[in-house]
């Protein structure tokens, strides 16, 4: 029996990176996968790899920050596979500047992803799972849940040049602690995972060379090549994290082992801290 079988697993931006490998690692334990991304190719590639991994998974293609894409994300796993035990809140990107060059559309745009989005997700969720945690309370079942939010370094001690992304993570935080308190009843744990330098397509492209496609808006992204050496060599592990051990990160908050931790702030960052 592995450890989450037969667990259903909302991922948002699971179509690749650090979302893909949370998917796959969660679906070689038994879970049951619904992938996220703005791609559908990508998406259909995540759905194969899962199924590769010994499980199963279906796709909700669209923007997290659509108005009507949290319904449509949790109705698809209930639809499904018949239910909810599992939503990891990971979709997002960088847009960074200095505040005296950020504009409204950069701030609202890191707000809307990474706060506004998991609210309406969760909030969706709500009614399926105060009444499922109901029924197994009378049925004299205790069975537990797990919302894992991403969060980052940025969000804990600030990192200059990322005003809207660091607030945004600051206040997945403070949900996180909110949301620990208010589903805790329902046997819920909710927790955060706030990552350090992660080698991901955000931090491999040099800067300036590297660009992602969002909502018709086109973002620069990358890390100068020697900032990402004066990083690395700042964390006490050496070297900035992959996708597959940020993934391990999220699994551990995932699994039965968990079921008396939360409203914590899990810091991923092999040992750096601002």
């Amino acid at each position: 029996m592995k450890k989450l079988d037969g667990k259903v697993a909302l991922i948002s931006g699971s179509g690749r990176g650090i979302g893909r490998e949370i998917a796959i690692k969660l679906a070689r334990d038994g879970a049951l996968i619904v992938v996220n991304d703005l791609d559908a190719t990508l998406a259909d590639e995540t759905i194969a790899a899962v199924r590769k991994a010994g499980s199963d998974a279906t796709a909700c293609v669209g923007s997290v920050t659509d108005p009507d894409f949290a319904e449509r994300f949790v109705n698809t796993g209930i639809e499904a596979f018949g239910g909810i035990d599992i939503i990891i809140n990971n979709a997002g990107y960088t847009w960074d500047n200095v505040i005296q060059n950020m504009t409204d559309e950069q701030w609202y745009a890191m707000i809307d992803v990474h706060m506004t989005a998991p609210f309406r997700i969760l909030r969706a969720a709500s009614d399926f799972i105060r009444k499922t945690a109901r029924q197994e309370a009378d049925e004299g079942r205790e069975v537990f849940r797990k919302v894992v939010n991403i969060s980052s370094l940025a969000g804990v001690g600030g990192n200059a040049g990322q005003l809207g992304y660091g607030a945004a993570k600051s206040g997945v935080n403070g949900m996180t602690r909110v949301m620990a308190k208010e589903w805790g009843r329902f046997k819920v744990n909710v927790n955060s995972v706030a990552f350090g330098l992660i080698r991901t397509r955000l931090t491999e492209a040099a800067a300036g060379t590297g660009a992602i496609q969002v909502e018709g808006r086109e973002i620069k992204v990358g890390v100068n090549p020697d900032v990402m050496k004066t990083m690395e060599s700042g964390i006490p592990l050496g070297r900035g994290g992959t996708p597959e051990e940020a993934a391990g990160a999220i699994y551990l908050l995932c699994i039965p082992e968990s079921n008396y931790i939360s409203g914590q702030v899990l810091v991923c960052s092999g040992g750096f801290m601002f």
